[in-house]
């Protein structure tokens, strides 16, 4: 919840208002910086009236137009069940088109390298980063986690057609994370870096020695497992 600033959790809490009458806590499996895009966010929050859950869908839909949000689907829950404490992993997709022409169809949607990267060789720095580490290199100053500890599940990188997509997934990541891993990753997939020197920057716990952060364009917050 932003004071003066649309915000998706501020966005659904007008519009669930609006259609029930109740001004309710939304609570997300977890944040999304401004431009960063939400395939499969969850939340929950408690109406005290019992609705159908197609007509919550449908009815908070029409009061959130003509705002970018909308809920996909819409369940009963049980009473214990909370969308961040709840979640087992989460699920991000980063995705850059590296190319020298500026981006159009994808203008917002991507970050644009414009050189054409390495991708097995980011695959192969992706592994370095994999289990449990303190991973203060890659976490935002202004970060309000209580330890940079983290483990993380899996990162893949692949090419489909003309999109390097940096696929990752742990329980939970630090604000920034993931930005901060597939900027330095592109600087491995320059050339600029080896699979040795990512390792190295992990190792230091030294924020001032990560790549640059990506831009939110290109990440996607896709699924939570619970």
């Amino acid at each position: 919840m932003q004071a003066s600033l649309p915000s998706v959790q501020g966005t659904l809490t007008d519009a669930i208002e609006a259609f029930s009458g109740e001004r309710v806590t939304v609570q997300g499996a977890g944040r999304t910086d401004a431009g960063v895009h939400a395939l499969g966010q969850v939340a929950h929050f408690d109406l005290a009236r019992d609705h159908d859950p197609g007509t919550v869908r449908d009815a908070v839909n029409a009061h959130l137009r003509p705002h970018p949000v909308a809920i996909v689907a819409a369940e009963r829950a049980a009473p214990d069940f909370d969308a961040r404490f709840s979640a087992r992993a989460r699920h991000y997709l980063y995705r850059i088109v590296d190319r020298r022409p500026d981006l159009v169809l994808e203008r917002g949607r991507a970050w644009r390298v414009p050189r054409t990267l390495d991708v097995a060789a980011m695959h192969a720095a992706g592994q370095r980063l994999l289990g449990r580490h303190d991973f203060t290199a890659f976490r935002a100053a202004e970060c309000q986690a209580n330890s940079p500890l983290r483990t993380l599940d899996r990162l893949d990188v692949v090419r489909v057609g003309h999109v390097v997509e940096i696929r990752t997934s742990a329980r939970s990541f630090l604000h920034n994370q993931v930005r901060s891993m597939a900027g330095s990753l592109a600087n491995v997939g320059e050339g600029r870096w080896t699979p040795d020197d990512l390792a190295d920057v992990l190792a230091s716990r030294d924020r001032s020695r990560c790549g640059t952060v990506a831009p939110p364009d290109g990440l996607y917050f896709v699924a939570v497992t619970y």
